[in-house]
């Protein structure tokens, strides 16, 4: 069963959509195994985003993952990373699906409200930066039959 680290960013804890983005991930079939709210400190932010280390952007990056609390958890399912991403949108908002969640309520990339790990790889390793292992539930839903094949 794969697994994929969400964020609901500082922007989308602050514009109250906690709910809404994990009500569309619940709807979509994905497994919630871990959450937790959050600060962000400057060590794991740092970590989190040292691949880009170095770019314009980093810096500011670093700033606004730290300003307010987030949102960080475990999703899984089959093929859990294209599903979550499938269901964010593209990172820039305006080139997202009309019904993703970038779509539907973000306007510009610095402000597109979650984190979704980019390949099954990166999930395993955001996972363990995020997480550890006991703080996932492994459960099985009474609907999970009716949902993964």
């Amino acid at each position: 069963m794969e697994q994929t680290l969400v964020l609901i960013k500082p922007d989308g804890v602050q514009r109250g959509l906690i709910g809404e983005i994990i009500s569309r991930l619940e709807r979509r079939g994905l497994r919630l195994v871990a959450a937790k709210f959050m600060n962000v400190g400057q060590e794991l932010a740092k970590t989190h985003y040292a691949i880009h280390k170095g770019q314009d952007f980093y810096e500011d990056l670093i700033l606004y993952i730290t300003s307010s609390p987030v949102m960080a958890m475990i999703w899984e399912g089959p093929n859990a990373v294209a599903a979550v991403r499938q269901t964010m949108g593209l990172t820039r908002p305006t080139e997202a699906a009309p019904g993703s969640i970038r779509h539907d309520f973000a306007l510009e990339i610095g402000r597109n409200l979650t984190h979704a790990s980019d390949a099954p790889q990166t999930g395993v390793k955001e996972v363990s930066l995020w997480f550890k292992p006991d703080e996932l539930v492994s459960w099985e839903r009474a609907t999970d039959k009716w949902i993964f094949e």
